[in-house]
């Protein structure tokens, strides 16, 4: 068996014993139920299951890459109609897979780990907003916004909301275009698999409604696992190289928006209810430059806005990878290096003193990365 730190799987401590049931149950229907055209697949999808884009819980590759397209602005997707926001790049027999619309931009998103999701879903909106600093009043370059969304009609906001106009602060996803678990998951199912719920009762190719092809037990059950699955475990933190690697990552200024603690608030499951934790993310929106900017939005992010992704696990990502990196939200970047040289925007003095540094100081930059 690999030690806890070197895979991602695996439930947070503290757990009970009817908590850790529930956990295997929704890791079953997570990790191992594969969908067929019998069991509600598509009419049109882009994966056949959860663990297929997450092996190990762990990042996707671009095999398992998918593409959303049509909106540009805060405005909202202008290709709803036409099957966006989501390209169902594959299809049933009998059926037609999608095709990107004529003048839509899109983008490419590569799934992300999974771990540690049940921490950043009860970070507070108002630590959030501590952290945002959208007219950059202290003048380091850093301005950081939250994306503001709707609520779909099945949820309720979560008792840390801070709304602002009616919208609501999200938080996960490439552009944080999520607002909770329960959303994402629904979504998730819906988009990437075309299995319709009692959350999402339609079907993806017609836009007709249908009866649920899951039941709300086995969507809450993987809502459940994904919230308490454990934080990455990181490794080698006595390393003389990791210890001066991590004063290189606060020197070059990555921390003010890779923030590297952030805490819990209260939680009906006690293993997640006032927890300090160590993500290395901010949660909010950062403009990235024109090299990443694809021309494709979501929710109130411009299109060079992307969230910051939380970098712990970082070191075990090549495990679901085929054994190499596939980094950024496209999976362009094949090593950390080629990453933190594709920074722009906000970013552009930490990867400018990057460049700068000496090799063996980029060196232990890396070690301790990987040992996120």
């Amino acid at each position: 068996m690999p030690a806890d730190d070197q895979i991602l799987d695996g439930p947070i401590e503290g757990l009970s014993s009817a908590e850790k049931t529930r956990f295997l149950a929704g890791d079953a229907a997570f990790s191992d139920e594969i969908f067929t055209s019998e069991t509600g697949l598509g009419s049109v999808f882009v994966a056949t299951s959860c663990g297929s884009c997450h092996a190990g819980d762990g990042k996707g590759t671009l095999f398992t890459t998918l593409t959303r397209f049509g909106q540009t602005d805060a405005s909202g997707n202008k290709f709803l109609h036409l099957g966006g926001p989501q390209l169902q790049n594959r299809a049933i027999p009998g059926y037609v897979p999608e095709s990107i619309p004529a003048g839509a931009t899109f983008s490419r998103f590569t799934p992300p780990s999974n771990t540690g999701l049940g921490l950043i879903e009860l970070v507070p909106d108002a630590d959030i907003l501590a952290m945002a600093d959208p007219a950059d009043a202290d003048k380091d370059g850093i301005s950081g916004v939250p994306n503001y969304g709707d609520l779909p009609s099945f949820l309720n906001p979560l008792p840390n909301a801070v709304p602002k106009n009616g919208k609501y602060i999200h938080r996960f996803g490439k552009k944080a275009a999520a607002y909770s678990l329960l959303h994402q998951t629904v979504n998730a199912y819906s988009q990437d698999i075309g299995i319709s719920s009692l959350f999402a009762p339609f079907d993806v190719y017609s836009g007709l409604e249908i009866d649920p092809e899951i039941s709300n037990l086995t969507i809450n059950n993987v809502v459940f696992y994904l919230q308490t699955l454990k934080a990455p475990i990181q490794r080698d933190q006595g390393d003389a190289q990791v210890k001066q690697g991590k004063q290189t990552f606060i020197d070059l200024g990555c921390q003010s928006c890779h923030r590297q603690t952030l805490k819990t608030g209260l939680s009906q499951v006690s293993a997640l209810s006032n927890k300090t934790f160590h993500p290395y993310t901010d949660l909010l929106l950062h403009d990235m430059g024109s090299g990443l900017d694809d021309g494709y939005t979501e929710g109130s992010a411009k299109t060079s806005e992307w969230r910051t992704p939380p970098l712990w696990g970082l070191g075990l990502s090549p495990n679901s990878q085929g054994g190499l990196y596939f980094l950024m939200h496209d999976g362009r970047a094949r090593s950390i290096e080629q990453a933190i040289e594709m920074h722009g925007g906000e970013a552009d003095g930490s990867r400018n003193r990057f460049k700068s540094l000496a090799q063996g100081e980029q060196a232990d930059l890396i070690k301790f990365l990987k040992s996120l």
